[in-house]
Order: structure tokens, then sequence, then C-alpha cells
């Protein structure tokens, strides 16, 4: 049954794809309402062979919020940094960690292949000692199929095994999200791969040196990681060009100098890598802050016209977005900067104060950094639904992502969808309550929390695994600044 409600939502996902780009047929309501009705279905079964013991979650919304809150350490950062601990024979300590379901899955895989990890204090410190040896043989399939993070390995793993087999990268469901730029990049370290029948990516490994500078045609935060874990162990020079300069990689960069990794041109989009022959260090790291966290906090408080503190807010990957939030009207104030633990990354403090706001003039699209992150874009969904007018919202990337964002109707915003790409959303809206299963995407889930925070009246919220997979105790934390919700499970 799970595979015939996806079938039938994946068909009718390329049917609206196909007209809508055709320009034959706009999104009607009735269509509209069947999207919903397999969204539905496919969640709830999807939910049920993730976690039978689900967790939903009830919200009292209506309320505005007050006090502080911190940002915590970064999710896309955590989980390079694991990878990248493959690189390392001696221990390595990532201090106040992000603890969220993505980072347990890594950990899965990890332990399964010998590596031994222990959480050391309540500061989310975590210890990684690798093994003699990697198990490949023994690696966990299920948790590696349940993260997209899984691709990553590919550029440790180079170094340690002339044959290996990886499952096919899982996480949200956005689309098709093609792999091939990792397998272009990784190449120039003699890294071929052939996708198998049976869901699993079968490398071959011919140990070489980049001849030529790898220029990528896509500038995507995963695929820099992996060429630059797979130069860290290269004794030559590696130029990357078209690299990405996001917060991830920075990290990531940051992470491998501690080792002796020569990197130039951090922050930019040419990365010059001096890699050296072996790394046996013990080490510890600090990941920086989470802009994406901060990017939904401050959403928070918009949508409920709160006024509220972010502390520990990495400005440097936030500033476009709070120069087109401060256009449509936010009033805010901003401490003075100050560094990250890492030594590097900027912090703020934000007072986001209760505010009216209006639609920009402009559509709002993302753009690789230093524009809007496109992580960042769902937020701007709930942030228009609540400003005066209309707002073209232009997900240019993903497929799927536009259309989860249809949600939001079921809590009274005006939600028209264009195409795949494109949604006009009209405020401002009187939120009502109501209850939603959560999308299989991470970003729009914690969209659809954010309005049921502003909707008077209980909303439920089903599903939360996809939210958990990105968030360390949102609920607890939200709850904190006056937000009213509750955990419940259901077997």
């Amino acid at each position: 049954m799970p595979n015939q409600i996806k079938s039938e939502s994946n068909e009718l996902f390329d049917q609206i794809i196909s007209q809508m780009e055709d320009n034959r047929q706009s999104l009607s309501m009735e269509m509209l309402t069947q999207i919903s009705g397999l969204l539905y279905k496919e969640q709830k079964e999807s939910s049920h062979l993730e976690n039978p013991n689900t967790l939903n979650i009830r919200i009292h919304g209506g309320k505005p919020l007050s006090g502080e809150i911190e940002v915590k350490t970064s999710k896309n950062a955590a989980v390079g940094l694991l990878c990248a601990s493959l690189l390392n024979k001696g221990t390595t300590t990532l201090r106040n960690l992000a603890r969220i379901e993505e980072v347990n899955r890594i950990i899965e895989v990890l332990t399964s292949l010998g590596v031994q990890i222990q959480w050391l204090n309540d500061q989310n410190d975590l210890e990684i000692k690798p093994p003699e040896r990697l198990l490949i043989e023994n690696l966990n399939m299920e948790a590696a199929r349940k993260t997209r993070s899984i691709i990553m390995f590919l550029g440790p793993l180079l170094h340690v095994f002339t044959d290996f087999e990886l499952p096919y990268a899982g996480g949200c469901n956005l689309g098709k999200r093609t792999v091939k730029p990792h397998l272009d990049g990784l190449k120039h370290f003699g890294l071929e791969v052939d996708a198998s029948q049976n869901g699993l990516y079968k490398a071959h490994v011919n140990p070489c040196q980049p001849k030529k500078p790898i220029v990528m045609i896509e500038r995507g935060d995963t695929v820099t990681e992996n060429i630059l874990m797979a130069a860290a162990l290269c004794t030559g020079t590696t130029i990357i060009r078209n690299a990405s300069p996001n917060y991830m990689v920075q990290d990531l960069c940051l992470f491998l100098q501690q080792f002796g990794v020569k990197i130039e041109g951090i922050g930019t989009t040419t990365l010059k890598v001096t890699g050296i022959e072996s790394i046996n260090q013990n080490v510890e790291y600090y990941p920086s802050e989470d802009p994406i966290e901060a990017m939904s906090l401050l959403a928070a408080g918009i949508v409920t016209k709160s006024q509220i503190t972010i502390r520990r807010v990495p400005i440097e990957f936030l500033e476009i977005e709070l120069l087109l939030l401060e256009e449509m009207g936010l009033q805010y104030e901003m401490s003075e900067e100050y560094v990250a633990h890492n030594g590097y990354t900027r912090l703020v403090d934000l007072e986001i104060k209760p505010s009216e706001l209006t639609a920009p003039k402009d559509k709002i699209h993302p753009l690789p950094f230093p524009g809007i992150n496109i992580d960042n874009l769902p937020f701007f969904a709930c942030i228009a639904a609540t400003a005066h007018g209309r707002t073209l919202v232009h997900d240019w990337v993903y497929e799927n992502r536009a259309i989860y964002l249809t949600e939001l109707t079921k809590l009274n915003a005006k939600v028209e969808l264009l195409d795949p790409h494109r949604v006009y959303i009209e405020g401002p809206t009187r939120w009502k309550s109501a209850e939603v299963i959560c999308p299989p995407a991470l970003r729009p889930s914690v969209v659809i929390l954010l309005g049921m925070l502003a909707a008077k009246g209980t909303s439920t919220l089903r599903n939360t695994y996809s939210i958990a997979r990105g968030y360390e105790d949102l609920v607890s934390r939200l709850n904190l600044l006056g937000a009213e919700i509750e955990i419940f499970g259901e077997n």
C-alpha cells in the first residue's frame, strides 16, 4: 500500500509539472484537494514505517511570544564534520554539537563501521574514536538510507577502500536531486561510481591527484564539502572553482585547517587546498551557530507579532534576509558583533519587535551565498502570509517544495500555486487552527508549525520526525518563550 500511494502522488506531481510547464493548466481547488489528500496518505504511511510510535504536537496558538532564545549550532555543519571525522585516525571531539535526528542517523552509520562514539556531557560534546579498520561490510543500510548526508561518505572513503558500496541518498523528499556533481568532482581523485538496480552506489577507486582545477557546474554545499574531504588527504594542491562559500563549508575548512591542511580562499568561490599524507591527531572543534534555525526563530517572532531576542545569530548568513525584511517593515535592534567559539564566525543578538509588514515589490527567490539561502526561502511563505499585499515566492531549486507550501491553506492562508516552483501568497492572513501531517520535508514542516503558533485555537501537527531531523528541543524552547505546545504519541 505505501508504495502504491507514493506512486500515485509521484504520478500526480509529474502530471501537474508537465501540464503547468506546458501552460496547459492552472491549479484548481479540486487539484489542490487531490494533492492534499495524497500527501496526507503518503505522509501517514511513511510516518508509520519510519517510526511506529509517531510523535505529534498539539499547539494552542494565537499567543504572543516574549523573552530570549539562543541559536543552536548548525545542523548542516554537524553532518559535514561527522563525515570528515573519518579522515582522522586520532580522536575527534565536536563541542556543543546539534543533537538532532539527522546527527543520530550519521552516528548510527559511523557506529556500524566500528567507530566508537559517546556523548560526553549535557553540553552536547561528542567524542569520536575510529577503529584500526573501518568495517565497511557492516554499514547500517537502514540508517544510511534515511539521510542525504550519506553521499558525503564518498570523499573520505575513497582514501580508505578500493571498492565499497553506499545506498542511494535519502532525507527530504524535495524532488529529483542529482548526485552527478558529486561524481563529476570526485572523479578527479580516481573515483568511479556505478548506480546499481538495487539502490546502491558501487564505488571503485584508482587513486590519483587532480591534474587540473576542478570546476563545479553546480555551486553545491555538500558537493564542495565532498571535494574538500577528498583533497584533504591528497598531498598536492587542489583548486576548486565555483565552490560554495556557505556556512557549513566554512566550518569544514576551519576544521580541516586544524589538522594542518592548508586552505586559501575560505568564504570565496575559489578554494586552494594543499592536503597532507595522513591525519592522526586528537582535536576538538566548535561548529558555528545555525543561520537556518535563526531564520526560523525570526519568522516565529514575526508571524506571532512578538518581541523576542534571538542570541548568537550568525549575521553574515542572514544579512540579505534581514535587509529584505527591513524593507518589508520589520523593526529590530542589533547588538555589536562578537566571535563564535570557532574563532571565526561573526555573531550578533537580534531583538525583534512587533511589526506591520507589507509585501515586497519584487519576487522573493534564493541565490547561492551571499544571496537568500535556499533553506530560508520557505520561511518567507508564512512571513508573506502575515504581510499586507501579494508576494511571489520562487523556489527554483526544488520541484516539490512549493507544492508542500500549499498546506498553509489549511490554516486559512491564501496560497496560489502557479507552477511547481512558484507560489503567490496574499496577506494578511486570519490564521485558523487545523490538523495537518508534516510534509516529508524539514523546512515546510516548520513553516506549518509557525502558522499554527499564530492561529488562535488548538492545532495538531502530526508526524514531527521531519522537524526533529533538524531542530533540537524546538518545542520546549518555544514554550520557554510563552508558546503552549504539547507533545503526544500514538501507537
